[in-house]
């Protein structure tokens, strides 16, 4: 089965497949770190020097209105994306800010008070907590 981001590879109509957008594409799949615009661009720009930072923010604007990668906002200086579009949740460490994915294995619903007045379209928990590293010198609770 084919992820988004592999199809935005294929089409050709819709999303103009230029080399620095492929570069993009490959840099993202299966990226688990849940980079900034900003290491997105240190990274492709090696391979391609002629590389324009509009041009990598525009990919990544294209890519998350096409539903090929999620925008993250949990990093108070900058967006972040996440080419896994499936629902799960972030933990988030406080010190390093190393992000990691939660599997959404739990269900969360509105008080029922909300529910009258609202629907439920979808839900994202963010952790704040202490990576392995991080929790060996860090004992006390700090959220950001």
């Amino acid at each position: 089965m084919q992820t988004k981001l592999e199809q935005k590879k294929g089409e050709g109509r819709r999303f103009k497949r230029t080399p620095q957008r492929l570069a993009i594409i490959n840099y993202l799949e299966g990226n688990t770190s849940h980079p900034s615009a900003e290491e997105v661009f240190r990274v492709v720009s090696k391979k391609y020097a002629s590389m324009s930072f509009a041009t990598v923010y525009n990919t990544l604007h294209a890519l998350t209105r096409a539903g090929a990668l999620r925008e993250l906002t949990i990093d108070p200086e900058r967006k972040r994306y996440d080419p896994d579009t499936s629902c799960h949740h972030h933990a988030i460490c406080v010190t390093c800010g190393r992000i990691a994915d939660v599997p959404a294995g739990f269900s969360i619903e509105l008080p029922q008070d909300l529910a009258r007045d609202f629907t439920l379209l979808g839900s994202h928990v963010e952790f704040y907590c202490h990576c392995a590293a991080c929790g060996k010198n860090n004992k006390q609770c700090e959220l950001p």
